[in-house]
């Protein structure tokens, strides 16, 4: 007999709502300590690779361009053929080459795998919170699933820069990655085994075009924001950025003209789902592309080790961990949709808070601001994952978090690219460390008034009413 398929919302067909929560969590925490991983480490591994700068800065973005362009593709074809068969895809994929960067020869290697490693965790992050989208109902037990979902993306970050350097001085680079493999064969044999399968009420048939067109064209964005670090006229950026904009315009081409597109261009119209998505790439852009910097600054301006300033990441990251599951208990009192706002304007003051860190400071120094940021990513973490599968419809959920996660990791590729280039534009005239550290003050109040706007800007994203809601709103009062 066939495996029982669960297509509607209802949550008592399903084995184990807890099991669901537990293996999304493991997968997302998985993820995100993958993701991180080579923050620390990635001059070390540059160097047993040859790899010269450009190399290294490949090594960090590239897992960016399979995240960025398969997120919004396997949450749609997780909605369409099964989200638990895609999500035990994505585990085993990642398990595959995972081990292929343990093994990497070279650098291109390296980057490649990395490369099929986004496109692997993002078959985990879009299902994984599609699950709970469907397992939970909308209500308390929702917010509390997405609230510890949101946490593991802190948990991740805050994991990822520790585990690779103490591994790398228990062994070489390599132990890192398989460890990783191993840990990710075990989810997906964890989710084989526990998971019941679900997907939307109506099958949907595969959107060929929209799959092609929005993937190559985040792939050639991401590729143009990496590669813009070193020059933004060179002739093969501009051919990126070019072949971008034509996919990008293919794509709606496509989308509007298919029967059943992968990314319904109506949903674009409602606030909520607006809200979601700006929320998360301004949370990408001016949040993970400021603190992907922090490291490196501690490393060349305060003179940390590579383990130090991965711990001193941690009080951004740790505090986002703790502060997203108790966000929960804010529903009820403040829309999610003020969350988003309220967390993104407590980033922006931790980032200014870190205006004026220089050779003089110690690290206790930065502790202040980038805890009142953790607060805030933890806040607007929680809140973005129940946003994002309560504003499309429930055979969409995990779409609606393909989407979300899009806009989020698309927002860092484009806030890397700009810390870079304000830290390349940054006055200088003292030694490499001071003018880092300067580059650094521009950065954060950069940062710093993008997180602001974007909480202006998903604060106003309040949902219509119409004349009825209005008139039976009065008639009540």
């Amino acid at each position: 007999m066939g495996e029982a398929v669960v297509t509607g919302p209802a949550v008592d067909r399903c084995p184990s709502a807890r099991a669901a929560l537990a293996i999304s969590c493991a997968a997302t925490l998985l993820v995100l300590v993958n993701f991180t991983a080579p923050v620390s480490t990635v001059q070390i591994i540059g160097a047993e690779l040859a790899a010269g700068a450009s190399e290294q800065t490949w090594m960090l973005s590239s897992i960016s361009v399979g995240l960025a362009a398969f997120l919004l593709v396997t949450g749609s074809l997780a909605d369409a053929f099964g989200r638990k068969r895609i999500f035990v895809l994505g585990g085993a994929l990642l398990g595959v080459v995972s081990a292929m960067c343990a093994m990497a020869p070279t650098a291109l290697v390296f980057v490649l795998a990395r490369v099929l490693q986004g496109g692997a965790g993002a078959a985990l992050l879009a299902t994984g919170l599609g699950l709970l989208g469907h397992v939970f109902p909308p209500g308390p037990e929702r917010a509390r699933a997405t609230g510890l979902w949101g946490a593991m993306v802190g948990g991740g970050i805050t994991i990822g820069p520790v585990f690779s350097a103490l591994l790398i001085k228990v062994a070489g680079w390599p132990l890192a990655y398989w460890i990783i493999a191993a840990l990710s064969s075990l989810v997906a044999v964890w989710a084989a085994m526990t998971l019941a399968e679900s997907r939307g009420e109506r099958p949907r048939k595969l959107d060929l075009a929209g799959v092609v067109t929005f993937s190559g064209a985040l792939s050639f964005l991401v590729a143009a924001l990496t590669e813009g670090r070193g020059g933004w006229t060179r002739p093969h950026v501009l051919a990126f950025l070019a072949a971008a904009l034509v996919l990008l315009v293919a794509f709606a081409r496509a989308e509007r003209k298919a029967a059943e597109p992968m990314l319904d261009l109506g949903l674009l119209k409602r606030r909520a789902f607006l809200a979601a998505t700006v929320g998360a790439l301004v949370t990408g852009a001016a949040v993970i592309g400021f603190m992907t910097y922090v490291p490196i600054a501690a490393q060349q301006v305060l003179g940390l080790s590579p383990l130090a300033s991965a711990v001193l990441l941690g009080a951004w990251s740790g505090v986002s961990f703790v502060a997203a599951p108790q966000a929960r208990r804010l529903i009820g009192r403040i829309e999610a949709r003020d969350q988003i706002a309220a967390g993104l304007a407590l980033c922006g003051i931790g980032q200014l808070a870190l205006i004026g860190i220089g050779v003089q400071s110690v690290w206790w120094q930065l502790v202040p601001g980038l805890v009142l940021a953790g607060a805030g990513s933890g806040i607007a973490n929680a809140a973005l994952a129940g946003l994002a599968v309560q504003s499309v419809p429930p055979n969409q959920v995990a779409m609606g978090s393909g989407a979300n996660n899009t806009a989020r990791y698309l927002g860092s590729s484009v806030g890397i690219a700009l810390i870079a280039a304000v830290l390349a534009m940054a006055p200088s005239g003292g030694g490499p460390a001071e003018d880092f550290a300067t580059g650094m003050a521009w950065a954060a109040i950069v940062s710093a008034v993008l997180s602001i706007l974007g909480s202006v800007v998903v604060a106003s994203l309040r949902q219509r009413r119409t004349r009825t809601a209005e008139r039976a709103a009065a008639e009540s009062a």
